[in-house]
């Protein structure tokens, strides 16, 4: 079969804690617009889709989308599981790089590195996240079509489906599974987005770096920390994963 390789961005208006964040504007662009620029310069990748909800205020992601020349899908909010499933089956991919649209610093080289680990070790699923060696929103996901269409049928706690890959996760005997390592371990700084500091932070990351070179990457925001390492105290205290521990403890069985 063919290796047809596609990016889903993950992206809605409805979130909590920074309320509308995925259209907040850094350097003259909205962050959606930043994360899709930034994975058109992913190599191997036939196709970029976002993948939203179908509510009214989301009809703003999907001029974004269409103005940045990618594909939309649009469908449940909770489910985002199913979301991706239909995205994917959609538009014909057996191969998907998982992006949530969180993440205005994603460097493409990265992406690329989890990519080529994928695709030379037949893996189901690989990330660099478990265990996490690179900062917070620097997180890669890459799943086969199968795997996707297992968890679609199975997944049931409603932590599984808002999440997309924790059912994947739990069954490493069932997927084969793969890790790509940072060579330092970087679990630190905070580089998403969810809270007003971490805004803060990210809008004071372009300004320094932005107009030198619009797709910097890593190891360029690692040099700006050396020279101005107060910048990491700025959203330091903020927990990783906020947002999957609260649906941990909300978990319910889903549709009931």
């Amino acid at each position: 079969m063919e290796k047809i390789i596609g990016i889903i961005i993950q992206a809605r208006m409805g979130s909590t804690r920074l309320p509308k964040k995925v259209i907040k504007k850094i350097e003259g662009k909205t962050v959606l617009e930043h994360v899709i620029l930034r994975l058109k310069k992913v190599k191997k990748v036939s196709s970029i889709i976002l993948a939203t909800t179908d509510k009214k205020e989301d009809d703003v992601l999907e001029r974004i989308a269409k103005n940045c020349k990618i594909e939309v899908y649009r469908g449940s909010e909770n489910d985002v599981l199913d979301r991706f499933y239909q995205a994917a089956k959609l538009f014909n991919i057996n191969h998907i790089v998982r992006i949530t649209a969180d993440c205005p610093l994603v460097d493409p080289k990265i992406v690329e590195k989890v990519i080529d680990l994928y695709l030379n070790g037949n893996y189901d699923y690989v990330s660099n996240t478990h265990p996490p060696t690179f900062p917070d929103g620097i997180d890669v996901e890459v799943f086969s079509f199968k795997a996707l269409e297992k968890s679609w049928q199975e997944a049931k706690l409603t932590s599984e489906r808002e999440h997309v890959v924790p059912y994947i996760i739990k069954n490493e005997n069932i997927f084969k599974m793969g890790n790509v390592v940072s060579e330092k371990n970087m679990d630190y700084p905070r580089l998403t987005l969810d809270e007003k500091e971490d805004l803060i932070l990210i809008r004071k990351i372009y300004k320094e770096l932005y107009s030198k070179n619009n797709f910097f990457g890593l190891e360029d925001i690692l040099k700006l920390f050396e020279k101005k390492p107060l910048l990491i105290k700025i959203n330091q205290h903020i927990g990783r994963n906020e947002g999957y521990q609260k649906s941990l403890k909300e978990d319910k069985i889903y549709g009931k």
